[in-house]
């Protein structure tokens, strides 16, 4: 049978911040979470869906704690604002969850190419200005949530914004690619520092989300929107099973630092696993120019001490 929802520890007593809690892998995440007895905010950027999603865990999870918070991170100004918002004296756990896929190309708020800016950019701003409340909760863990396609294109930090040719699916390849050197770099500084606070990944393997559908819909494609529907609900699991492999990264016992789960069977899916990753998301020295590079685009720089 494997890992499933039933096996994640009580909860309780702990607080959890997801990004795109209000649909997909990320709803069924919090939802299990709820049940289970965190604190969870849901981190979203439409208001009415965000505070609907806390509605549906609410009744799904009688007597939990679930709240709408709003986040887009296509705008820093928000993800600014949500840090200084946040009250709670703790955070256990934060998310990086939500994001956007094959995307035609546009640019954020702040000018950056959008599946960078979003899937990428907006999460290491927000981890760095959480930080300081991770770093006061003692098994605080930062579970970014990256895909398998990963493999199909490392970085270009000459060009991140994609200026000098876009090709949407190389594109959030990168993104992709980025989450997890984050993640090994984030993970690195962590482990130098001493620090407490576990830095992880996940993907979904092929999940029934919505989220390759958003792409080819802005495009107009109907004809390929309906494919691509039709391709989820015959091939893809379900998005509650695709939450299993970030849930348990941030819930199991022993989750090491730079960890990457997901689903066990050819990692489409299955039951969670540790997961391949592609060399290039290891690389000490790519993870250190990603993370100058962000401090540099974001305006954030995470107070860690330096890698020894």
């Amino acid at each position: 049978m494997g890992w499933s929802a039933d096996d994640i520890p009580d909860q309780t007593g702990r607080t959890a911040v997801i990004t795109g809690g209000n649909g997909g892998i990320g709803y069924h995440t919090a939802l299990a979470l709820a049940r289970h007895g965190a604190r969870v905010l849901l981190a979203c950027r439409n208001e009415a869906r965000g505070k609907a999603a806390a509605e549906r865990i609410g009744a799904a999870a009688p007597g939990s704690r679930v709240a709408y918070r709003h986040l887009d991170l296509a705008d820093l100004s928000t993800v600014r604002a949500f840090a200084a918002g946040y009250d709670a004296d703790r955070l256990d756990l934060l998310v990086n969850n939500a994001g956007v896929m094959a995307l035609p190309y546009g640019r954020t708020a702040d000018g950056f190419e959008t599946q960078f800016g979003v899937n990428h950019l907006g999460h290491f701003a927000l981890t760095g200005l959480l930080l300081p409340r991770l770093l006061r909760t003692p098994g605080a863990r930062v579970v970014t949530v990256s895909s398998g396609l990963h493999v199909l294109a490392t970085i270009d930090p000459t060009d991140p914004n994609g200026e000098r040719r876009y090709r949407r699916w190389v594109a959030y390849a990168r993104s992709k690619s980025a989450n997890l050197l984050f993640t090994h770099e984030l993970a690195r500084r962590l482990t130098a520092a001493g620090a407490p606070v576990t830095a992880a990944a996940a993907h979904p393997g092929y999940a029934d989300t919505g989220l390759a559908v958003a792409g080819v819909r802005m495009e107009g494609r109907r004809t390929a929107e309906r494919v691509v529907r039709a391709a989820g609900r015959i091939v893809a699991q379900p998005a509650a099973a695709g939450a299993l492999p970030t849930l348990y990264a941030a819930t199991a016992p022993g989750v090491a630092q730079d960890a990457f789960f997901g689903p066990r069977i050819a990692t489409l899916r299955g039951a969670p696993a540790p997961s391949p990753r592609a060399p290039w998301t290891v690389n000490d020295a790519a993870g250190e120019r990603l993370w100058d590079l962000s401090e540099e685009l974001t305006g954030v720089r995470p107070q860690l001490p330096a890698v020894r």
